[in-house]
């Protein structure tokens, strides 16, 4: 299920995106970039819908995803 990132509480939109962009394996490119770069990239992408906040009802967990992956 897609929630919009709009209905979501800033803080808690600001903490799924830190955690999205610390995970192991999450690649920005050849160079190192910021935390807090990596959480403005996704911001960015999320208002230009490229990725969506989505949530499992089966691992009733939430999860960002890239828009063209998603399926509901």
């Amino acid at each position: 299920m897609i929630v919009p990132w709009q209905q979501i509480n800033t803080d808690t939109l600001h903490q799924l995106l830190e955690e999205f962009a610390s995970r192991d394996g999450t690649d920005y490119g050849a160079y190192e970039t910021s935390l807090a770069d990596k959480v403005s990239q996704l911001e960015i992408q999320l208002k230009q819908k490229r990725i969506l906040v989505v949530y499992s009802e089966l691992h009733e967990s939430i999860n960002i995803v890239p828009a063209e992956q998603f399926t509901e």
